[in-house]
């Protein structure tokens, strides 16, 4: 059922400050803040994503620190179980898959699959930050604040971008370009809550 903050797109509940938030990422001022939330959980996994997560290791592994080969060997790259799967983080912060590059966090997957080793990008969870869906009977879009993001929110607004469209090819992903449009034709609020 449809609350005031939410909106109906197709089956799928998206949260009103979705529509209405401007986002962009800031790196040279985030530097990568969520690939390394402090807190022991990494990032959520599908269960279909598990594979490729299993896959990528040996093709990343030579691109981590050395601590983060160790983890990966002897403590394997998620934990979890199924339908409650998380990447492993390195004691309590960053992912196990993070690997740095100039004092920024990245996504070792990622850059795998930019220089073209990987086919798979990365977790769609990742693809999606800060947008988080929550998969219960229905569907519901949700944006997860975090305060290491507000360059994001302000480089956003100060440069017009509604999160929607930072966040367009990922959405297509998580549920396909017939879904995206219907999402993009909806009546969007004014401006922020």
């Amino acid at each position: 059922m449809r609350t005031p903050e939410s909106r109906s797109v197709g089956t799928v509940q998206v949260d009103r400050n979705v529509l209405s938030l401007s986002f962009a990422c800031d790196l040279k001022a985030c530097r990568g803040a969520c690939c390394t939330i402090p807190g022991g959980r990494g990032a959520p996994l599908l269960d279909e994503e598990i594979e490729h997560i299993r896959s990528a290791v040996a093709v990343v592994a030579p691109l981590l620190s050395e601590r983060h080969q160790n983890i990966l060997k002897y403590e394997g790259p998620l934990e979890g179980a199924p339908g409650d799967y998380h990447t492993r983080c390195v004691d309590n912060g960053p992912c196990v898959f993070v690997v740095e590059r100039d004092g920024i966090a990245a996504c070792s997957i990622e850059l795998a699959h930019r220089e073209g080793r990987l086919e798979w990008r990365k977790p769609l969870s990742c693809h999606l930050f800060p947008l988080r869906i929550d998969r219960g009977v229905v569907h519901r879009v949700r944006y997860e604040y975090l305060s290491q993001c507000e360059p994001a929110l302000a480089k956003g607004t100060q440069e017009r971008i509604p999160m929607t469209s930072f966040l367009r090819e990922a959405m297509v992903r998580a549920y396909g370009e017939p879904w995206v449009q219907a999402l993009e034709s909806t009546d969007h609020p004014a401006g922020p809550e």
